[in-house]
């Protein structure tokens, strides 16, 4: 049943820091696998959030006490969202797609506006809503929604979640913009990639965005969120329709998928693992890495990944996604010519990336790295594939 007004959810936050020497669980890593119980996480942050409508609504959250790395840990029901606060005014929220850390959107705040980078799917829009509420902004202080580019766990839910912004400009690539405005093209292929079972159950129906609302942002250009400023990188290499966002603040990038994906399922002590991306049907190597060496001209402090969340040690992270790229360039090459090419490249893609991960250190059992990597080497491989067919038929 609907609760009355007199009965919307309030959260309150009790947060002790134990500043004892750590002893049990030394990286984030090590906190996943262990229970709720405060007094096991010496050295650790707590942060129990408890909603006052529904006791069973509660979350204990750590935070590593003097290193980068951060690890939110929480029993995850379906009603309950895990955000992650940055300096800055950034909030990475989980999408709630797929799978808990997946898909990050990502709330910018100022004193007089908000901008929302990323939305997930249509299912995303009442957890952005519930976050949005729950720091005290209302719809239409958001003066811009934007995407990185139009992969549907990027911008599904734009449609949607415009419509709930009155005052909000939708943000896009130029290449991106038509496909908002009428996307059922964009529906067509990604129905092509997923399948019709599994596009309705991520995506629903997707909602055309009114030209007038539209704005385009050419390489280079500039906006403002209140009075701070964003600019906007043209990146192609995952997608052509791809634009990455400069924060000058917190002099970091928002990355889209140009910079890869880092699971903070696989951090250690030796920081983030990361690899690419090269979903269907853009991938493009060498303009990949170009887009890469750009953002690194900025000399970031900073990379908001869409999958999933702030990394930093960027510079160490830069050359391990470049190196990765090339080094499925070369798996890709190999088996070209394969009877069954598709098997080959996934077998080899998972073998690569799960013995990479484990010189990384990360403790997972086998079989749970194999499980969260599943879903990216399909789609990794597709898109090679694709990259194959093309360029066989341009030479």
């Amino acid at each position: 049943t609907r609760q009355p007004a007199t009965m919307i959810s309030r959260v309150i936050k009790i947060s002790l820091t134990l500043a004892l020497q750590v002893r049990k669980c030394k990286t984030p890593a090590q906190a996943a696998s262990a229970d709720c119980n405060p007094g096991c996480h010496v050295g650790f942050r707590i942060v129990l959030s408890i909603d006052l409508c529904c006791l069973a609504r509660r979350k204990y959250m750590f935070e590593y006490i003097g290193s980068p790395l951060r690890y939110h840990k929480e029993n995850y029901m379906s009603d309950c969202i895990t955000a992650f606060e940055y300096e800055g005014g950034i909030v990475a929220l989980d999408s709630g797609m797929v799978w808990p850390l997946m898909t990050a959107c990502y709330v910018l705040e100022t004193d007089d506006a908000v901008a929302l980078i990323e939305v997930g799917s249509n299912a995303s829009v009442e957890r952005i809503l519930k976050v949005l509420e729950s720091r005290g902004r209302r719809p239409d202080e958001v003066s811009h929604v934007i995407v990185t580019h139009v992969h549907l766990d990027h911008a599904g839910g734009a449609g949607e979640l415009v419509a709930r912004m009155p005052n909000a400009q939708f943000v896009v690539h130029p290449y991106g913009a038509r496909h908002m405005i009428d996307p059922s093209r964009l529906e067509a292929s990604t129905r092509d990639v997923y399948g019709d079972e599994a596009f309705d159950a991520m995506y629903g129906s997707l909602k055309p965005i009114s030209p007038e609302r539209v704005l385009i942002m050419e390489d280079g250009d500039s906006l403002e969120v209140g009075s701070r400023p964003l600019t906007f990188m043209d990146s192609p290499g995952h997608a052509r329709h791809h634009f990455c966002i400069w924060d000058e603040q917190t002099r970091g990038w928002f990355t889209g998928d140009t910079f890869g994906i880092s699971y903070r399922q696989f951090d250690t002590e030796s920081g983030a693992f990361i690899f690419p991306t090269t979903t269907p049907v853009q991938f493009d190597p060498e303009p990949l890495i170009a887009s890469i060496d750009r953002m690194m001209e900025r000399s970031p402090d900073n990379m908001y990944l869409t999958h999933f969340g702030r990394v930093q040690d960027v510079q160490r992270l830069a050359e391990m996604e470049k190196k990765a790229i090339q080094r499925l360039v070369e798996i890709a090459e190999q088996h070209a010519g394969a009877e069954n090419r598709t098997r080959a490249i996934e077998s080899d893609m998972m073998e690569w990336l799960l013995a990479g991960a484990l010189e990384h250190g990360v403790s997972l059992p086998e079989s749970a790295i194999r499980e969260i990597l599943q879903d990216d080497v399909v789609l990794n491989t597709q898109g090679i594939e694709f990259w194959l067919d093309h360029r066989a038929q341009a030479d």
